[in-house]
């Protein structure tokens, strides 16, 4: 069991993502109605969200959300697999028209891209095993001794390198690294958003896994737009609404993740 994990260096990050070329103008709604496509930017191995199945195609929450967004406009979803750290720039360059997996709303990447309502929360908790079983607080964490995984350009690695600054830092691609790192004892834990890794922990069954409840952080999901792209953003607003008020967004993560959420984001009727 576990959470996902928070990157750091979003500076450089930045700095990438505006460097990025071909900062084509985004696909207005109209374009995308017109073209029959949305081209929705998902993360191709974060199992409940989105990964390939036995027949090697994407399946997952964020596959659901996309096909019903393209039903809605009229138009079919072509996915555009990207791991944590293009999906940021990938909108920025125009490669895809909107940006899932996971990705957290906060002021840096805003300076960025436009965010929709939040889609859904996420809290982060200690995932780690019973060899440090005696960590029952974040702060116990901040230790030379103490190695701890994070996948590149998340909020998780973001905010342990940050609050937990002495702990030595294993940077991967992937929730999967993440959890091999734990099991191969190359890391103690880590920080993370423990609803998108679940189902990796099984693959390593000698493990005795532990999860320190207490949360360590409330924050919101958004779809993420091209920045200044207002027509899609306020059409997808009014769609969240209609498909928060008819918790449809709750049956899909329940669908996927085998239990509700333990913070369910409330429809708002507000569209900024």
């Amino acid at each position: 069991m576990f959470k996902t994990l928070y990157r750091a260096g979003l500076t450089a990050f930045a700095l990438v993502a505006l460097a990025w070329p071909g900062q084509a103008d985004a696909r207005s709604l109209d374009d995308i109605i017109k073209d029959g496509t949305i081209r929705v930017g998902i993360h191709p191995n974060l199992p409940g969200l989105s990964e390939y199945n036995t027949k090697n195609e994407f399946e997952g929450m964020d596959i659901d959300t996309a096909n019903m967004i393209a039903e809605a406009l009229g138009v079919k979803a072509e996915f555009v697999s990207q791991q944590s750290a293009l999906r940021v720039p990938n909108l920025v360059a125009d490669r895809i028209d909107i940006s899932l997996g996971g990705l957290t709303r906060n002021a840096r990447r805003a300076k960025l891209v436009d965010y929709t309502l939040p889609t859904y929360t996420e809290s982060q908790v200690i995932l780690t095993t019973d060899k440090h079983a005696d960590v029952t607080e974040w702060q116990q964490l901040n230790d030379p001794k103490y190695t701890l995984a994070n996948v590149r350009s998340t909020v998780p690695a973001q905010w342990t390198r940050k609050n937990v600054p002495n702990a030595k830092e294993l940077l991967v691609d992937s929730g999967a690294d993440v959890i091999r790192a734990i099991a191969q004892g190359r890391a103690d834990g880590t920080i993370a958003i423990i609803d998108n890794w679940l189902k990796f922990t099984p693959n390593h069954p000698n493990v005795n896994w532990v999860v320190v409840p207490k949360t360590i952080y409330l924050g919101y999901w958004g779809i993420g737009v091209k920045r200044g792209n207002d027509s899609l953003r306020r059409w997808l607003n009014i769609w969240l609404y209609d498909h928060q008020s008819k918790n449809r967004h709750n049956a899909l993560w329940e669908k996927w993740f085998g239990s509700p959420p333990a913070f369910p984001v409330v429809p708002t009727y507000y569209f900024p």
